[in-house]
């Protein structure tokens, strides 16, 4: 499913226009993006928990060449399902 799609249908769930829609979901997302940013963990009750995951510098191996290389320490945004969401698609 595409954005747009996405929107479409939850905007017919709940008797809204889809700009409206549309509106709202940008803001969620600029909303736990900024929360995210400043290395806060965004939890919706029922649905989930956003958080950044922290990866530490390391050594690796380029596939290509077999030469050694170090691989930066770097920050990801990850998410981990809740209770409802995972009972919800069983």
């Amino acid at each position: 499913m595409k954005k747009a799609d996405f929107i479409k249908a939850v905007s017919e769930k709940v008797w809204m226009s889809q700009d409206a829609v549309s509106k709202v979901l940008g803001g969620q997302i600029e909303v736990i993006t900024e929360e995210l940013k400043v290395g806060n963990e965004v939890g919706i009750t029922g649905f989930g928990t956003f958080k950044v995951s922290h990866r530490s510098a390391r050594n690796g191996v380029n596939p290509k060449t077999g030469e050694s290389i170090q691989i930066p320490a770097s920050k990801s945004p990850s998410f981990k399902a809740g209770k409802t969401l995972k009972d919800g698609i069983k």
